[in-house]
């Protein structure tokens, strides 16, 4: 699987215009992520990311993902097991956060996961207490896209694109920018 650029990840409460303007500025895959599953709102968005083009990876939920239509589910250490999520998911995208463990990266590999996640990258407003991950993580190579989390601003994101990184899951900088679809275009000239 060959995913490169801005990976998008919806903040816990966002209106479906600013899901549009990412869209529009260029992210290649969006991850819908909230705490209270909405099967309604969460089939709105992948509605929506379908008419861009874009996948729509459901966090923490496989079950959500496959009754919504999602591309797939990214899963985090306590939400089931790689293994048995490979095999609901069938062909569709599986990832797998892996904080700043390489060890348990490539066992996520192992089980079937196209791309592996290392966060927090850089101090996060979304996950304060998160672990570190060190930019070394994303120099080896796994096989799949490596993808980073936490912190992730414009203005570190080049060191983190250099430093081996595949995508740059983005919230609050992408979210939170005065023109969304402007910064998500920003994030995508990195990449060239």
């Amino acid at each position: 699987m060959k995913l490169r650029g801005l990976y998008a990840i919806t903040p816990e409460s966002f209106d479906l215009k600013h899901v549009e303007q990412a869209l529009k500025g260029g992210a290649v895959m969006l991850q819908y992520r909230r705490k209270e599953h909405d099967v309604a709102h969460a089939r709105e968005v992948v509605a929506l990311a379908r008419r861009h083009g874009v996948p729509v990876i459901v966090n923490d939920s496989v079950e959500l993902a496959l009754e919504v239509d999602a591309a797939g589910a990214h899963l985090g250490r306590d939400d089931g097991d790689l293994s048995a999520a490979r095999k609901r998911l069938g062909p569709r995208i599986l990832g797998a956060s892996c904080y700043n463990d390489p060890a348990l990266a490539r066992a996520a590999v192992r089980a079937g996961a196209d791309y592996v996640a290392f966060g927090s990258v850089f101090p996060s407003p979304t996950k304060p207490a998160a672990v570190r991950a060190p930019l070394s993580l994303f120099a080896q190579d796994l096989g799949v896209p490596l993808a980073a989390i936490g912190g992730i601003t414009l203005e570190n994101a080049a060191r983190v694109i250099a430093a081996g990184a595949d995508l740059l899951a983005v919230i609050t900088d992408l979210f939170e920018a005065p023109d969304i679809a402007r910064r998500a275009a920003q994030y995508l000239e990195l990449f060239a």
